[in-house]
């Protein structure tokens, strides 16, 4: 920058910057970007400002929700101090943004009470809050576009109720709850992304409709683990992820371990997508698609330890159609300590099924197999690679038994390569080598 020189006072020559037109544009453009700072200083209200005091002891519900509704009459964010906020019962107000002190801030119910709820919103996020206490933490109900990023809930019944809403959960933590951490109903579309999930008495993420329809809804990249089952069942509960009578789910590249039933379960589903996700000590099936399903793939997933790899069953109340694709199933356990009619399978399909690409390893049963009794109906069983099983591939061949066709399929250290099975039993120890016996089974070499 070019200088100009000028004689002080004292007689001292002194150098001031020359004024151009680069520095005048220059200092017009930082006055510009201070400008939206102190604008958004104005948009934000700052809680304590109006009474809400963090770590009081005292019900705060009626201050806080004083403060809510006027940041949202004025079109501010409200700013909650850091520390334990008591209250009772709170109406959160749509098209704003309440945030907390990272790691600090808690809104804690008392008792049961009214909880804390969004009924009929829209456009609110919720940033770096914590919740804790009460039947249900958060309860969101026909609203739409709420988001909640960095949130932290604790020693509930159910983390978040939602019922009629579109939700995104990113980045939150749940842990100790006594029923589920996600419980949804009849969504409008859910993202549920980034989260951690551990310690919950019955569910990790519980996806349900009251009947069934299009859901699409995607659960990503989600830590779940240990998923208790205190309200016992022989599935109903115990599951890091559930899909009931939801359509067109999306469940993908979660870690899902140390769940009492199932990491990933699908009843009565259709359109469903389980893909990319590792899946470690299952106490019974590990992805499980069941009853009522239609159109389920699975495909490129890791399991290891389980009762059951993977289970596609159900013909006999219509459960029909998937890829069981690229996946890969080790460490199959004899018995499951949860359910004792589960059987040691690695993959397992019943109508309408290709299981293709597959690897599996270690089951002290079969290790692919293809129906039960006469539930079996069109499954292609190619190119998969089976080792160390007592069984390699099991197929049904009682009479009534659909079509099932093998092929190009790697077999070793196995007891029986290719076997016939009515029902548990071994009835065709070499099946490959008597396939004109058992006219279902066709074998294309």
């Amino acid at each position: 920058m070019a200088h100009a020189v000028r004689l002080g006072h004292d007689g001292i020559m002194t150098q001031f910057p020359k004024l151009t037109r680069r520095s005048a544009m220059t200092g017009a453009a930082s006055a510009l970007v201070l400008l939206p700072a102190v604008a958004r200083a104005a948009d934000v209200l700052d809680a304590t400002t109006l009474g809400v005091v963090g770590d009081s002891g005292d019900d705060q519900g009626a201050t806080l929700q004083a403060a809510l509704d006027q940041a949202a009459a004025s079109g501010q964010s409200l700013r909650l101090p850091p520390g334990t906020i008591r209250v009772q019962g709170l109406d959160l107000p749509g098209n704003m943004v309440i945030t907390g002190t990272p790691g600090s801030t808690e809104i804690a119910q008392l008792g049961d009470g009214a909880g804390i709820s969004v009924a009929d919103r829209g456009s609110l996020v919720i940033r770096d809050v914590g919740f804790s206490g009460g039947t249900t933490a958060l309860t969101i109900g026909a609203s739409d576009d709420i988001r909640l990023e960095g949130c932290r809930f604790r020693n509930s019944g159910v983390g978040i109720a939602i019922s009629d809403a579109s939700v995104t959960i990113t980045a939150c933590h749940f842990t100790e709850m006594g029923d589920a951490a996600i419980h949804a109903m009849d969504s409008r579309g859910l993202m549920i992304s980034g989260n951690r999930i551990d310690y919950c008495g019955n569910a990790g993420v519980r996806i349900w409709r009251s009947e069934a329809g299009n859901d699409g809804s995607s659960v990503v990249d989600n830590t779940i683990s240990n998923i208790d089952w205190r309200e016992g069942g022989n599935g109903q509960n115990g599951n890091g992820i559930n899909i009931f009578r939801a359509d067109a789910v999306i469940v993908a590249n979660n870690h899902l371990s140390d769940c009492a039933f199932t990491a990933v379960r699908l009843n009565a589903a259709r359109n469903s997508q389980v893909s990319g996700n590792t899946c470690l000590r299952s106490g019974e099936v590990a992805i499980f698609s069941e009853f009522e399903f239609s159109g389920s793939i699975i495909a490129n997933n890791i399991i290891d330890g389980a009762a059951t790899g993977i289970s596609i069953t159900n013909l006999d109340v219509g459960g029909a159609l998937a890829v069981c694709m690229g996946n890969l199933v080790r460490n199959i356990t004899p018995m499951s300590a949860v359910n004792p009619d589960t059987i040691p399978l690695g993959i397992y399909a019943e109508a309408d099924t290709a299981i293709s690409g597959n690897t599996v390893e270690n089951v002290p049963g079969v290790g692919i197999g293809a129906g039960y009794g006469p539930y079996l109906r069109n499954v292609a069983i190619t190119g998969n690679v089976v080792s160390k099983c007592l069984i390699g591939i099991g197929v049904s061949v009682v009479d009534g038994a659909g079509a099932v066709t093998v092929s190009g399929n790697s077999v070793s250290e196995a007891q029986h390569e290719i076997a016939g099975l009515a029902w548990k039993d071994i009835v065709e120890p070499d099946l490959a080598g008597h396939a004109a016996d058992h006219p279902n089974v066709r074998f294309d070499r």
